[in-house]
């Protein structure tokens, strides 16, 4: 593929059918929907692609069991059987994960209540390719977790959800299919504001952050997809809106795996609170959340606090004793802001997390914001979003195709890109195995670099091997345009143990032998890095 090919189509195009602003789960799924439904489309996020919400979950899949409580059982289903096209749509990045609630004495939720759940869990899952759940006595759930608290411990009970590991690659690939059905897609670009004329929308007014230029470009219809910055973005309108966002804090810690972890995810209730959290495998480390705070204000301000920290770490120890877990042993820490409905009432965990779309046809009429939505249902809420634009303009085209069609990585027979992989000796076995994980069949791409230039298969990290040929893929392919986009939310190494501190040296060195970067420019990206792991790995108080 030529550099030509890597840059977004219509770049200087003006005139679209509909503006997606906001570069998450929610914007790029809306994006390919449209644009594969024949739609011109343009897209901006003000920094890289999924910059931040949609990075900032727990990285999983699922039906949300704990939704059943606030009996929001057309939000299960649908979740639930979002799952299942995930998993055969990006069978690379979405797989099943087991996981296991383990039932104590004077819990909030005792055996009967967990296995009225489980079963009705399996009931909205008809039709799933993952197998159905299953209660076990004490004596068999401590068979299958030794290090699990025996005291006051009943019985568990094991089900099936699934995992995306690499959230960051879900939104990426979403982005880069839209681009292949012919959309614009624009990073680091500021949208300044909402242009209307007579109280209809008519595009927006928006800043190139790279050149520091401004343009106006012209549409039917925008769809504000900025997850809990809508009401920042309806601020920029002349008429006065009024404030939908209630978003929430939610806080995860990144542990080395501890002598005696379990090997399963668990879905544990904790003491203090009885809310629900989770201790994960992922990425050979262990991910252990979440909270659920009301955040005000800005959520780029958003922290992890001294207490969520130490609620987390003390909850993870009462399950398992053996961990013995203290602050030391947290490899990095993150916190993100979901995108919630304003609900001042209740305890947070009753506010709901099905998705709304709202059209502000007094203000902005033509102007769309989507409120709430989870990982899981992105597909499904871009399709309710671009089936509503497309009413609303008039626009006959194609019907939706998301349902059945795979990302980029997962065209093609996973056995025949294995077989690929394997026949190119210039890369290690766990390059290899790296490559298809977070790239999936796209992989093959990479080994094309190295099969012209041989040099570019040697590793440039110990922990997630990430081979030299993927910087470069990176920069000229996957939109990235900093060496922070590439090791944080492109190879992934960022999210290894070391935060990518060994891998970005070597990467920098990479793109200034082959992309010609300046010493200048290869200090800048050291210091940009160095200073947005800083953010993960940071004292809290």
């Amino acid at each position: 593929m030529s550099d030509a090919q890597s840059k977004p189509t219509n770049t200087h195009a003006t005139d679209f059918d509909l503006i997606v602003i906001g570069g998450g789960i929610n914007g790029v799924g809306v994006a390919r929907d449209a644009a594969m439904r024949g739609m011109r489309v343009c897209l901006f996020e003000q920094a890289d692609l999924c910059n931040s919400t949609s990075r900032w979950s727990s990285r999983l899949i699922h039906g949300g069991l704990r939704y059943l409580e606030q009996a929001e059982f057309s939000l299960v289903y649908e979740s639930l059987h979002e799952r299942e096209r995930l998993l055969r749509n990006a069978p690379h990045l979405v797989r099943p994960l087991e996981l296991l609630i383990p039932i104590y004495v004077g819990g909030r939720r005792g055996r009967f209540v967990v296995g009225c759940g489980m079963w009705l869990y399996d009931l909205l899952s008809v039709g799933k390719s993952l197998p159905r759940h299953r209660m076990l006595r004490a004596a068999e759930a401590l068979d299958s977790l030794p290090f699990l608290n025996p005291s006051g411990l009943v019985g568990a009970a094991v089900y099936y959800d699934a995992q995306a590991t690499f959230a960051e690659r879900l939104v990426v690939e979403n982005a880069l299919a839209a681009r292949d059905a012919g959309a614009t897609i624009h990073t680091y670009s500021r949208v300044d504001q909402v242009l209307t004329h007579d109280g209809v929308v008519r595009g927006v007014r928006f800043t190139d952050l790279r050149n520091d230029r401004q343009r106006d470009v012209s549409a039917k219809a925008v769809v504000n997809a900025t997850g809990p910055w809508v009401d920042f973005l309806l601020e920029k309108l002349p008429q006065r809106v009024r404030k939908f966002m209630g978003g929430t804090k939610g806080t995860h810690i990144v542990v080395e795996a501890f002598p005696g972890h379990p090997k399963t995810a668990c879905y544990v209730e904790a003491q203090s609170d009885g809310r629900p959290f989770f201790v994960i495998p992922w990425n050979d480390m262990l991910l252990i959340g979440t909270t659920d705070i009301r955040h005000d204000g800005n959520p780029a301000t958003a922290v992890a606090e001294a207490d969520e920290i130490r609620y987390l770490l003390d909850e993870t120890n009462r399950v398992f004793p053996s961990a013995e877990l203290a602050e030391d042993d947290i490899h990095f820490h993150y916190t993100g802001v979901r995108p919630l409905p304003l609900d001042k009432k209740g305890s947070t965990g009753a506010i709901t997390r099905r998705h709304v779309l709202r059209h502000h046809r007094r203000a902005a009429k033509g102007l769309h914001s989507a409120i709430g939505g989870k990982l899981t249902t992105y597909r499904n809420f871009a399709e309710e979003i671009t089936d509503r634009v497309a009413r609303r303009i008039g626009f006959r085209g194609e019907k939706c195709g998301t349902r059945r069609t795979p990302l980029p990585g997962g065209v093609g027979d996973y056995r025949d890109t294995v077989d690929a992989l394997d026949q190119c000796n210039a890369i290690r076995p766990e390059s290899r195995a790296h490559l298809l994980r977070v790239y999936g069949s796209r992989a093959l791409q990479i080994v094309s670099l190295v099969e012209e230039q041989p040099r570019l298969g040697r590793a440039i990290c110990p922990h997630s091997h990430m081979i030299a040929a993927e910087v470069i893929f990176c920069l000229r392919h996957e939109f990235a345009t900093t060496i922070t986009d590439v090791l944080l939310r492109r190879s992934m190494a960022g999210l290894s143990r070391d935060l990518g501190r060994v891998a970005l040296p070597r990467a920098i060195n990479v793109a200034r032998q082959y992309l010609g970067w300046s010493q200048q420019r290869a200090d800048e990206e050291e210091r940009r890095y160095l200073r947005e792991i800083g953010r993960l790995s940071s004292p809290v108080g």
